[in-house]
């Protein structure tokens, strides 16, 4: 299992940046060719990014490349480029179909990219959402989906409200599809640096609802996202608590377990050996 709570966005154009991303305390990074690149930077950006991300010096830190979406210039001389570095994962916007998926892997697949370089899939559109299974069923090479929420609420002329109640039909696709098919699931990014109490209130939403960790814009997002994505100490115990119940209660043949006066069933138990892979995985 491989913790995904804070995936922060680092622009490809700004070398200090892809510099700092080294220290920074995030389980994942994404080093961005699209949208923070300016157009005449792209060339330049993308022979910086494919060289940090094929530098092997970002610790544990699972690094990925965002390419041009599949309707610029850019995306093909993209998708070579960072089929050559071999990230961990290459991330492309705006996927809308299966078929698309397969074309992203031919590419690949054509471009040399090793076996460990994945596919992230980025679904920030309304027919996304509506094809979001068979997006995330494409190909074993995808596994993870990217929610793409600013681009979501546009497409859906909605607006950014606290708790996104315009965009929690499009957020409960997504995460059916990503389940269904067994595929990790990131939520989108949340627009105001500044406010961070706002920020911790969308983490929280996201982890009730599921998602598997936050898409983030800046580095001070990185410490309540990792925080409230993480099993508290209180779920850990509890956890090993509903464990060793069950083991103990199978091991007397009984057929009823209990915790705390609640009873618990194989799938309580699955959930807490969850929770205890994740604290694990995070500790490592």
């Amino acid at each position: 299992m491989k913790p995904r709570r804070s995936v922060l966005y680092m622009p490809g154009a700004n070398e200090r940046a892809l510099e700092k991303a080294k220290t920074l305390d995030a389980d994942a990074l994404i080093l961005d060719l699209e949208d923070a690149v300016a157009p005449d930077a792209k060339e330049a950006a993308r022979e910086r990014v494919c060289a940090a991300a094929s530098s092997k010096e970002y610790g544990s830190r699972e690094v990925t490349i965002r390419v041009n979406g599949l309707d610029t210039e850019w995306h093909d001389a993209d998708l070579r480029a960072a089929a050559q570095a071999g990230p961990a994962a290459i991330v492309v916007p705006k996927v809308n179909s299966a078929a698309e998926v397969h074309n992203i892997e031919r590419a690949l697949e054509l471009g040399g990219a090793p076996d460990h370089t994945k596919i992230w899939a980025m679904v920030e559109t309304p027919v996304a959402m509506l094809h979001a299974e068979e997006i995330a069923a494409a190909s074993e090479r995808l596994t993870v989906l990217v929610m793409g929420t600013n681009d979501l609420a546009k497409e859906l002329h909605a607006e950014f409200v606290p708790g996104r109640a315009p965009l929690l039909g499009g957020l409960s696709l997504a995460l059916l599809a990503a389940r269904a098919t067994g595929k990790a699931i990131l939520d989108g990014v949340y627009n105001d640096v500044q406010d961070l109490e706002g920020f911790e209130a969308e983490c929280v939403q996201g982890r009730q609802f599921g998602f598997d960790g936050k898409t983030l814009i800046h580095p001070a997002q990185l410490e309540p996202c990792n925080r409230i994505f993480a099993p508290s100490k209180e779920e850990i115990e509890r956890s090993r608590k509903i464990i060793s119940a069950f083991e103990e209660a199978k091991a007397a043949g009984q057929g009823v377990v209990t915790v705390d006066g609640r009873m618990i069933e194989n799938l309580h138990v699955d959930n807490a050996r969850r929770i205890l892979a994740l604290a694990d995985a995070i500790g490592k």
